[in-house]
């Protein structure tokens, strides 16, 4: 099967992920700059979710940028990756609308685990695929990075429930962290391309 059509779902539905997201800020009922103080735990979770959304967009988008074909299991691996993409809003929400308390700033780090998990998931089933080239194999290596991501969500999730803050900032920390566009498979395109 061609990629098209995945590609064309994967960016719509992050697309409504983000509209999601920024349909549940709430305007403030005054005028008075004050307002807007009540709101930032709000703010606050939607800008590191609005980040972290759009960093697993462009990994997705590179990811496929070096995937020629695709077949059931790379759909259903997609899939399983826009679920849990797709519970972002929920857990933003939530945890703004708590003040960054102990459990829904631990269910936060769950999600992002789980989406972690999922883009892993999707690498591999890529990769695995006889239609695409080794190229992509080859630019993801042994992931690193990504192996690095998940083992320290698994740390920052307890750590929610002792310090809620702490976890944010590890939450934030990775999201730095994968903040630069990974070069990896672009590098290698060009090259072959020369």
């Amino acid at each position: 099967m061609e990629k098209g059509r995945l590609e064309a779902f994967s960016d719509g539905v992050m697309a409504i992920i983000i509209t999601i997201m920024v349909l549940e800020l709430k305007v403030p009922q005054s005028s008075k700059p004050e307002a807007l103080l009540d709101l930032w735990p709000t703010f606050l979770s939607y800008g590191l979710s609005f980040l972290y959304v759009g960093i697993y967009w462009n990994n997705h988008h590179h990811l496929l940028q070096a995937t020629r074909r695709v077949n059931g299991h790379i759909l259903w691996a997609n899939l399983h990756l826009l679920f849990w993409l797709s519970l972002i809003p929920f857990v933003t929400g939530w945890m703004g609308e708590n003040n960054f308390a102990a459990l829904p700033v631990g269910r936060y780090g769950f999600v992002l685990l789980a989406s972690a998990v999922a883009y892993a998931i999707l690498s591999r089933t890529l990769t695995s695929h006889p239609g695409n080239s080794p190229i992509l194999s080859e630019a993801l290596g042994r992931d690193m990075k990504g192996k690095f991501s998940i083992v320290v969500y698994v740390f920052a999730i307890p750590l929610a429930f002792m310090a809620a803050w702490a976890a944010c900032l590890v939450y934030a920390g990775l999201a730095a962290m994968w903040f630069i566009p990974d070069r990896r498979i672009e590098t290698i395109l060009s090259r072959r391309a020369r």
